[in-house]
């Protein structure tokens, strides 16, 4: 059993879900977010409430059924409020600027980085932090995944691009005899 999936989920005010050939639709005052649904877990919307329960019980199904709520549970958050993740970037001579539908990046490279911003997520880069907001999680979170992995942050004197959560563990340098 899936504690996750047993939960009920309450829809707020002002936002609408619809269920129709197994696309979940919600509509909120930010955004509309659609998803495909397996419909071997049934969902079920009764008034405000949204519950889902496998049709029958496997070992799939069953991880199937936390999975999904979460999924829905980020859609009805995301049309409400925006998801936000920050990065920081650091060292000598690293920029991130926003220049039209591109984030470019100066990374101690001989070229300058460029990232294509998707069109539903809002990027901004204030000196050195990168700040990305969207109604989706798994958009935000792959965009922000996509920009770190040009330049990860190495040990030794910390220079890279890091989530502005995330703790860098330091290494000692060589040292002289």
């Amino acid at each position: 059993m899936s504690r996750i999936g047993k939960k009920q989920l309450v829809i707020p005010e002002k936002t609408e879900v619809t269920l129709s050939g197994g696309v979940l639709t919600v509509k909120g005052p930010l955004s509309t977010l659609t998803k495909r649904f397996n419909t071997d877990i049934a969902i079920k919307i009764e008034g405000n409430i949204v519950s889902l329960l496998p049709v029958r019980m496997t070992n799939t199904l069953t991880a199937l059924w936390g999975t999904y709520a979460s999924h829905i549970e980020n859609m009805i958050t995301g049309v409400n409020t925006l998801f936000v993740k920050k990065l920081i970037v650091e060292g000598i001579g690293f920029k991130s600027d926003v220049k039209g539908k591109d984030l470019v990046l100066a990374l101690g490279f001989s070229h300058p980085v460029s990232v294509p911003i998707p069109l539903d997520l809002k990027v901004t880069a204030e000196k050195n932090i990168i700040t990305v907001s969207g109604s989706d999680i798994e958009s935000v979170g792959r965009f922000v995944s996509h920009v770190r992995s040009q330049r990860k942050p190495e040990p030794y004197k910390g220079k890279g691009i890091r989530y502005d959560t995330e703790v860098i563990r330091r290494k000692q340098g060589k040292k002289s005899a």
